[in-house]
């Protein structure tokens, strides 16, 4: 009887790199038991491992490239520097897992649970993270390109100077998300929830935030110039400083918002509320009402 492929990969990374070498099929290692195990810089790639359970394992350097990982369990594993790019993980399970640095493009995250996760400089451009958990991740300097969080957790998430650039992040929840100085050029915020974030000094040029709630959150020095806020809720926003130079508000609930010193000139504040507002040294040239 031949030894299984799980055995093998058992041995270590390098008795994996011979084996897999003398073997054109690729190895299915699904429901594998792989936990704890150091496979450091093993070459994974397109690797069936969906429902397998790597938690703690040692992943650095690792190439999963196209890999299945679909209800996969990577609970505290270590996958700084990893390339996980294509990977299909739906439903699959990384709570408190590292993947600084770890290249994620084009993955294929759907529902999968990633609550304090270290993403930090990763590499999420084009991920699809529809309904994906967050909460409390950090993200740090991740790129964020074109990513779709669609109806994601993103609570207590650190964000900061992240590029989320046409990403999608309508319906999304963001409740007290760190995204300072983070770029949101054109993302969708439609929906989303951003009670209490703190948005200060974001470039959100062209992005919308239609029918978003911003109650008490925080967009101090923001450039949200031409950026849309259709029906948004934000009371008590802060937006001391903010650039909203012909940013729409129409029917925007702007009850009790700071909006000391921001520039509103040219903006279309029609049906707008502004009952309580502070509007002290707010410029409002060619604002429309």
């Amino acid at each position: 009887m031949g030894v299984s492929a799980e055995d093998v990969l058992r041995l270590g990374a390098v008795a994996w790199l011979e084996w897999r070498g003398q073997h054109s099929q690729v190895p299915d290692l699904s429901d594998a038991q792989l936990m704890g195990l150091n496979l450091r810089g093993a070459d994974l790639h397109d690797v069936d491992l969906r429902r397998s359970n790597l938690s703690e394992t040692k992943l650095v350097a690792a190439n999963l490239s196209g890999a299945c990982l679909s209800n996969a369990i990577l609970d505290r594993a270590d996958l700084i520097d990893a390339n996980l790019q294509s990977i299909e993980a739906i439903d699959f399970q990384a709570k408190a897992t590292d993947f600084r640095r770890a290249r994620l493009c084009d993955a294929n995250l759907i529902g999968s649970n990633l609550t304090s996760a270290d993403l930090r400089d990763a590499d999420l451009s084009g991920v699809n993270a529809i309904a994906i958990d967050l909460t409390g991740a950090r993200l740090r300097g991740a790129n964020l390109d074109r990513i779709d969080f669609h109806r994601a957790t993103l609570s207590y998430a650190d964000l900061v100077a992240t590029n989320l650039a046409h990403a999608n992040l309508s319906q999304a929840i963001l409740t007290e998300t760190e995204l300072g100085a983070a770029h949101l050029y054109r993302a969708n915020f439609t929906q989303a929830r951003l009670n209490q974030s703190h948005l200060v000094s974001i470039y959100a040029v062209l992005a919308n935030f239609d029918r978003a709630y911003l109650i008490r959150a925080d967009l101090s020095w923001a450039n949200l110039t031409k950026t849309s806020f259709v029906k948004a809720i934000l009371h008590q926003t802060n937006l001391t400083g903010a650039d909203l130079t012909r940013a729409n508000l129409t029917g925007a609930d702007l009850t009790g918002a700071d909006l000391t010193g921001a520039n509103l000139g040219y903006t279309d504040l029609r049906g707008a509320i502004l009952t309580g507002a502070n509007v002290t040294n707010t410029i409002f040239t060619g604002a429309i009402r």
